[in-house]
């Protein structure tokens, strides 16, 4: 279940603003419309949003390989620019354009037609690292799940979120393929509903037993003793572990840490921002309201109240009881082990 690769010459995209009840797939050319789907959330999911990132930058480059070197150069910095203003709060957005930033960097003595494809052997060595790191992350992860476990997630983390395969879901079907007899409950997520109408959906194609659950319902199930362990992705982690993610993650750490529950966050290193002291200097986006006076395209609230919609929480490093990335697991003290994961090679 890939939601973004490069096939004939275009960028394609599922469509997972229309998922579960339609599966469309869309195709790119020009880097406007990429950048336009990524803010449309019709991509989404940070490493997903790397990935197309970068092969917007590639398209962009396609557009202008024909321009004088000064001028490719100077419009690169415009297509980089917009790219990188489409969503704020994920990092491998950021990771991966800068990615493409020094590919050009070191380049400079070639013709802007030579570093086309150079920009596209590098955007799809980024597409192909994401899967394979989502791999890694599932095999470290499987072994902090034991048989029989129940696990609780939120949002989506899985192959829709990534190049393939997945995060936090990726460590959930490393855990099954390994033959433990394990089940899910997926909060459904609100206001955008990633947990019902794809975690339910990815987790429900691949014959993996899973429950699905209203936001509101996660706190009885711990009380109930349903839930045994809680995995979930992450946007941006701070050099001191702290973590934004879907909104909703904070109030799910909050239960998992009253009810003595397991609180894992499963992303690759490319989520971690190392220069970011604490969660606290993260820019949390703001959405647009609609997505809560609205769903799927009927009225829920009455017009002129006031609303919110931040689109991402901070949990803090306290109430996370590991972090597990594609080169290994990490333990507190974060502020001292996740510095370490810069010395393990790429």
């Amino acid at each position: 279940m890939k939601p973004v690769y490069l096939e004939d010459g275009e960028l394609k995209l599922i469509d997972q603003t229309k998922l579960p009840t339609e599966f469309i797939v869309h195709s790119y050319t020009d880097y406007r419309k990429i950048a336009k789907a990524i803010v449309d959330m019709i991509v989404r999911g940070a490493p997903a949003i790397g990935v197309t990132a970068g092969y917007g930058v590639y398209f962009g480059a396609l557009e202008y390989q024909n321009e004088p070197k000064d001028v490719f150069y100077d419009k690169m910095k415009e297509v980089c620019e917009l790219l990188a203003s489409t969503r704020p709060t994920a990092v491998n957005l950021f990771w991966a354009i800068k990615r493409m930033e020094d590919v050009m960097a070191a380049n400079v003595d070639k013709e802007p037609a030579q570093l086309v494809a150079i920009l596209k052997d590098e955007a799809q060595a980024i597409c192909a690292e994401d899967i394979q790191m989502c791999r890694d992350m599932g095999k470290h992860g499987a072994e902090l799940i034991h048989q029989n476990d129940t696990i609780l997630t939120h949002c989506n983390a899985g192959a829709l979120a990534t190049a393939d395969y997945g995060t936090a879901l990726g460590v959930i079907r490393a855990a099954h393929e390994a033959g433990k007899n394990i089940s899910v409950y997926a909060d459904e997520t609100r206001p955008f509903l990633q947990g019902a109408r794809l975690t339910a959906y990815e987790l429900h194609a691949d014959g993996i037993p899973v429950t699905l659950i209203t936001d509101n319902m996660a706190g009885w199930m711990m009380k109930l003793g349903k839930i045994d362990g809680v995995i979930v992705g992450a946007d941006r982690i701070a050099a001191n572990g702290d973590v934004a993610n879907k909104i909703g993650t904070y109030s799910v750490s909050v239960l998992a840490k009253a009810h003595g529950i397991p609180m894992y966050v499963a992303a690759p290193t490319s989520t971690i921002d190392f220069a970011m002291k604490s969660g606290d200097e993260i820019v949390i986006e703001q959405r647009d309201c609609r997505e809560i006076s609205h769903i799927c395209g009927i009225q829920v609230a009455p017009d002129g109240v006031a609303m919110e919609n931040p689109a991402f929480d901070v949990t803090p490093h306290q109430n996370v009881t590991a972090i597990i990335t594609e080169k290994g697991v990490v333990y507190p003290p974060y502020d001292i082990n996740i510095p370490k994961l810069k010395e393990f090679p790429s």
